[in-house]
């Protein structure tokens, strides 16, 4: 989750999804993203994540913006926002407090975060930023996956 879904959501959902397809556990996890906002939707990434993205061997040219709505609480066992003010809006937007509980930080997860709780947002810098953040994505987004691994294996074993 970000503001327009054509930056750091998209990355994080192509650079989650090649995760999980690596751990062959495609057919057990569902990764999608969304924006808060309605600017973008339809559109593709913007071309310096699909640039970035592209270097580091990823393909998110199938890629097209969408937006955040209440059925999503419903429908996901965890929503990702990359930055405060995304948590924030899906704050405001959940419709219970059960269902805010599946909202989280992605940096969270990343244990040599720090003080860094947010994704920065590239929009508005260079193709460096995009290339920084996507790192930032990448490391967290594996750190993501290492929490949640032995659960998803441990359904799949029980289903």
């Amino acid at each position: 989750m970000c503001t327009g879904n054509i930056c750091r959501s998209p990355m994080a959902e192509i650079v989650f999804r090649h995760i999980v397809d690596v751990a062959g556990l495609s057919g057990e996890v569902e990764v999608s993203s969304r924006g808060t906002g309605d600017w973008h939707v339809g559109e593709k990434a913007d071309s310096r994540t699909l640039t970035a993205l592209t270097a580091r061997g990823y393909d998110g040219h199938s890629h097209r913006a969408r937006q955040m709505d209440l059925n999503d609480f419903t429908n996901n066992d965890l929503i990702v926002a990359l930055d405060r003010t995304h948590l924030r809006v899906l704050g405001t937007l959940a419709p219970t407090p059960e269902e805010l509980d599946k909202v989280e930080l992605l940096m969270i997860f990343a244990s040599r975060s720090g003080d860094q709780l947010d994704v920065p947002d590239p929009y508005y810098s260079d193709d460096a930023m995009f290339s920084q953040v996507l790192h930032t994505v990448e490391a967290a987004c594996a750190a993501l996956f290492h929490q949640l691994e032995p659960a998803i294996r441990q359904r799949d074993i029980t289903a």
